[in-house]
């Protein structure tokens, strides 16, 4: 089954729409944080204890724009000497070209630019550590804190939102910390300083360079409130394309059993056709901004130049001073553009920091007890007193259930779909608490154990093997990470599996992963039954383990976790009533309740419940 990307995963890549669109700022849709100024506030207390280090980065910074911005400044005063050298050759008349002077002013601003590129090297290495630090401490946080989760939270919530709170959203917050936070230093010293350098050559240039802003803003937001509408339209569209190549993609059989290629193409038509349109309108328009930018900046150069030239004339201002002036307008329009642009990058920012302080702060399970029960042997009787249980709690499914078992006994629970089988294993593991009733294993409630000593107890094959990305050998030894080889090796044998394993190409050093395709579900079934063999459970948890296999593996599982049940309480799940024949004991459940229990004889002698299952099943089999 196919998983979609969640629709809350921010990415700082380089700043495009999805088909080339615009900076945030200039028409996309930007996200925002619900409570930015309380995000905002925990942010800043995760950076609190590299403060020092920001403090250096924010002076470094100011001082790098600094040095940078006088440097126009600087080098007119050269563009004036050699101006005033070539007047006065020409006119026959001073010394010439002071060569002297003017290399001496070269020297400075090579000074000045050396300088201020070692103080931005310096802060860009200072905010990197401090932001990889900060991305290190929100992931471990994040690792840790979804170990201390319910399983409550992750039945209702799409693992890929929890996976983008790990990757894209603390991605974001790096990145911005990374970049954004300094660009915002450096564009409002920008902005200020070259300002003031522009006043002090003049203020009626000045005047005219700042005059053509709010005229190129003006142009700007009449095309972005324009161009909006379709932003939004593209990116819900967007969803809407992808959201139904995918559900057709991953479930193309059924489509065309029933001869939907047609509706499906159909569909999918309205939806491209819709977003062709916005997406041709809303890039059209975003198209338009830079030209319009640009053409209206340009004629601000003229008009600059001719004022310029005007002063000049009447010895008002130099012609270096033009040239630096010239200068200080193209430095001044970009930062102003940069701080608007990073109005919005802070906003997407907020909101993935949001995503993630939302994460920290959700409930974790229920606190371990102070002094936790730590028996030196676990016999393996359980009971089941007056348990009531209900995901929901205004909704109870397990009602008063009671059940006694006596240590080494196998207990099978059966029961129509839905009828809280799964649910009393859940609760027997304490991924879940009871709402009423307790749990005692050896006389003692469950709660008074540790999770960790608790589950130490259990072992457990469910109907999903789960393997990962490793080894054979360490596939199994996952049970029990202390385990050598040749228990591991002894496990498999007991399990059924090792001649499989020694077929292999690498044998026990063969590596598992999704790409594995010459290991059948029977087989990886058998690997998770030698991971419980070597964790020497006390108590076993079988849950539809042989639910997806054929009949011949399932004869090798059978006998396998018939090896694997001797002397230990066991909890059998099936379905299929002919795998548990043999159980000690038989609980029937029915909407919550055991309707009945017994062996597989009484049961079948009472002519109930169990009995209309178990005739079902082989009535079924029999229409074959």
């Amino acid at each position: 089954m196919m998983h979609s990307e969640s629709p809350n995963r921010t990415q700082n890549r380089p700043q495009r729409g999805p088909f080339g669109g615009p900076p945030p700022g200039m028409g996309g849709v930007v996200e925002k944080a619900r409570d930015l100024k309380g995000t905002f506030s925990k942010l800043l207390n995760q950076l609190k204890p590299y403060r020092v280090s920001i403090i250096i980065v924010l002076v470094f910074a100011m001082a790098s724009t600094i040095f940078s911005i006088i440097g126009p400044k600087v080098l007119g005063k050269a563009t004036t000497k050699l101006f005033e050298g070539i007047v006065n050759q020409l006119q026959g008349s001073g010394t010439g070209i002071d060569f002297t002077y003017i290399g001496n002013i070269l020297l400075l601003m090579l000074g000045l630019y050396v300088i201020s590129s070692l103080f931005s090297y310096i802060q860009g290495w200072i905010m990197t550590g401090v932001s990889m630090k900060l991305t290190y401490n929100f992931r471990k946080d994040i690792s840790e804190k979804i170990n201390r989760m319910p399983l409550r939270y992750f039945d209702g919530t799409n693992h890929g939102e929890v996976l983008s709170r790990i990757t894209n959203d603390v991605d974001t917050v790096s990145q911005t910390l990374n970049q954004s936070m300094t660009q915002i230093i450096t564009s409002v010293t920008t902005v200020l300083g070259v300002l003031v350098m522009m006043l002090s050559i003049n203020w009626i240039m000045t005047l005219v360079a700042i005059g053509i802003i709010p005229i190129s803003a003006g142009f700007v937001m009449l095309v972005v409130k324009q161009s909006q509408k379709y932003f939004k339209q593209q990116q819900d569209y967007l969803g809407h394309v992808n959201g139904h190549v995918e559900e057709m993609y991953g479930s193309h059989i059924v489509m065309k059993a029933f001869n939907g290629e047609k509706r499906s193409v159909e569909k999918f038509d309205v939806y491209n056709t819709t977003l062709f349109d916005s997406a041709w309108k809303s890039q059209f328009l975003s198209g338009l901004m830079m030209p319009i930018m640009n053409t209206i900046g340009n004629l601000g150069y003229v008009a600059v130049a001719i004022l310029g030239a005007w002063l000049a004339v009447r010895n008002a201002i130099t012609v270096g001073d033009i040239q630096a002036f010239i200068q200080y307008v193209r430095s001044f329009t970009q930062p102003i553009a940069q701080i608007a642009n990073i109005s919005n990058v802070l906003q997407q920012t907020a909101a993935a920091a949001e995503r993630v302080f939302e994460f920290l702060e959700e409930p974790e399970e229920v606190s371990e007890i102070m002094d936790p029960i730590r028996p030196s042997k676990v016999v393996g009787q359980v009971e089941f007193k007056d348990v009531h249980f209900g995901y929901n709690p205004e909704k109870i499914i397990i009602n008063d259930f009671c059940a006694t078992i006596t240590p080494g006994q196998k207990i099978a629970i059966v029961g129509p779909t839905g009828a809280g089988k799964t649910t009393m294993v859940k609760l027997l593991m304490r991924f879940y608490d009871v709402n009423s009733g307790s749990i005692l294993v050896d006389g003692h409630d469950i709660r008074q154990f540790s999770r960790h000593d608790l589950r130490d107890m259990f072992g457990m094959v469910l109907q999903d093997a789960w393997l990962y990305n490793n080894s054979i050998m360490e596939n199994i030894r996952y049970g029990r990470l202390d385990a050598t080889d040749d228990e591991v090796i002894e496990a498999a044998k007991t399990a059924n599996v090792d001649h499989f394993i020694r077929t292999l190409p690498d044998g026990y050093n063969m590596i598992l992963d999704e790409e594995t395709s010459n290991i059948s579900q029977g087989q990886k079934q058998l690997l998770t039954i030698a991971r419980a063999i070597i964790s020497e459970p006390k108590i076993l948890i079988l849950d539809e383990a042989t639910s997806s296999v054929d009949t011949r593996t399932e004869v090798l599982i059978q006998n396998a976790m018939d090896r694997l049940m001797e002397g230990r309480t066991s909890f059998i799940i099936a379905h299929r009533l002919s795998t548990i024949r043999n159980a000690d004991l038989i609980l029937v459940m029915n909407n919550g309740d055991i309707v009945e229990q017994g062996s597989h004889e009484e049961l079948l002698e009472k002519n109930g419940f169990y009995t209309s299952i178990y005739n079902s099943q082989f009535d079924a089999a029999d229409l074959y």
